[in-house]
């Protein structure tokens, strides 16, 4: 007698799954942003006077910091890792699915440059329009201290957001909702809104910045079917933040 011992994965258990990974990585950190702009609001002076930090320190010991900045670097990817491990299972070869290989590295930077480009000006307008109507709080892309690791430690983690987040939030979840039979209009909806919801802790410029990033950035993996060209916009603008904000003279960020 032969035993199956596989079957059809359904619609219902690729839902949970989906409900699962996003709820061990950037679902989660969606739930903390709602806290913490309701938080902010709620502050006395209201959000304008409240800070949104990123890269912050984690230890006044040089050394110890440093080891918490790589831990935290290294742990964030896991649930990468783990997004892959399960698209490899269905519907197989993850990195062809998510356009995750170097194939055309020309053609990736190109394009990356190129979305860069078009994300970052805009954007910078849009937060500076937010701050002055004080839809936004004062943003501190980098708070780690004038140390020999800081500038490789930030591009370390512009690159862990951007693949974190172009893997999970474009890559993974557009491939599971449209095995879940979501029509196209739906499905970039939902990846646009989860990429602005956690950025909604930095204020409400901040989640119509990342929300028109996340249409641009759905539509273009529906066109191309890879992640890298978003991997490489979204690392140039984190880099450009972080080293920008940490070289550059504090008087030119007073907009923030």
């Amino acid at each position: 007698m032969t035993i199956e011992l596989t079957r059809p994965v359904s619609r219902r258990m690729l839902g949970t799954e989906a409900l699962l990974v996003l709820g061990l990585s950037l679902g989660q950190s969606a739930v903390y942003a709602t806290v913490s702009i309701i938080a902010k609001l709620t502050a006395e002076g209201g959000l304008s006077r409240q800070t949104a930090a990123l890269n912050t320190s984690a230890s006044v010991r040089p050394y110890l910091d440093l080891t918490y900045q790589l831990l935290g670097i290294v742990f964030a990817l896991l649930p990468v890792l783990l997004a892959v491990h399960l698209l490899a299972r269905d519907p197989g070869d993850p990195v062809r699915t998510l356009g995750l290989d170097g194939r055309r590295p020309g053609v990736d930077l190109a394009q990356g440059a190129g979305l860069a480009a078009l994300i970052g000006l805009p954007g910078l307008a849009l937060f500076w329009a937010a701050a002055q109507l004080g839809l936004n709080a004062t943003v501190v892309p980098a708070a780690l201290p004038d140390l020999w690791w800081t500038v490789p430690v930030l591009i370390l983690a512009a690159l862990q957001n951007s693949i974190l987040e172009e893997v999970i939030v474009v890559g993974y979840l557009m491939t599971r909702l449209r095995q879940l039979q979501w029509r196209v209009a739906a499905i970039v909806a939902a990846s646009a809104l989860l990429r602005a919801s956690y950025h909604l802790y930095q204020g409400f410029g901040a989640f119509v910045g990342n929300a028109v990033m996340g249409v641009v950035f759905s539509l273009c993996y529906l066109r191309t079917r890879r992640v890298m060209p978003l991997i490489v916009a979204h690392a140039l603008l984190d880099i450009a933040a972080f080293i920008g904000y940490t070289l550059l003279p504090d008087s030119w960020f007073t907009w923030l």
